[in-house]
């Protein structure tokens, strides 16, 4: 049973509702059914979500892969501990009224961190 895995995968998928309904609302508010016209705070919200959506699956699926064929669950914690900080970072940076740019860099930086740690893992462990 992949454990690890589905406690990054729950919580991942409770941030991607929580991302998703402030899309819904942001477009109640624009009045914007479709894409995001002119208004800037459904076009972040929109970003956000969909940076999540590009990100987080493939990053659960090499989890997912590495937890199969065996890795150390606390290479598996600190790479899902580093993409929901990734993520949140990123969704506040880039999600609020304004811009800020530390917490954005900190949020990439942690999600590759996760990316590449589980996909250098996901190599090795196919050779061993």
């Amino acid at each position: 049973m992949p454990r690890v895995t589905l406690l990054y995968a729950g919580l991942l998928g409770l941030a991607f509702f929580w991302l998703s309904w402030r899309v819904i609302r942001a477009r109640g508010q624009a009045g914007v059914s479709l894409g995001t016209g002119e208004d800037a705070a459904l076009q972040r919200a929109a970003r956000v979500h969909g940076n999540f959506a590009e990100y987080v699956p493939v990053v659960l699926v090499l989890m997912l892969a590495d937890e199969l064929a065996g890795a150390p669950v606390p290479l598996l914690h600190g790479a899902g501990i580093a993409l929901v900080l990734g993520r949140l970072c990123h969704a506040v940076s880039i999600g609020g009224e304004r811009h800020r740019m530390r917490p954005r860099v900190a949020g990439m930086v942690l999600t590759f961190l996760a990316l590449i740690v589980l996909a250098i893992a996901a190599i090795i462990l196919a050779f061993s």
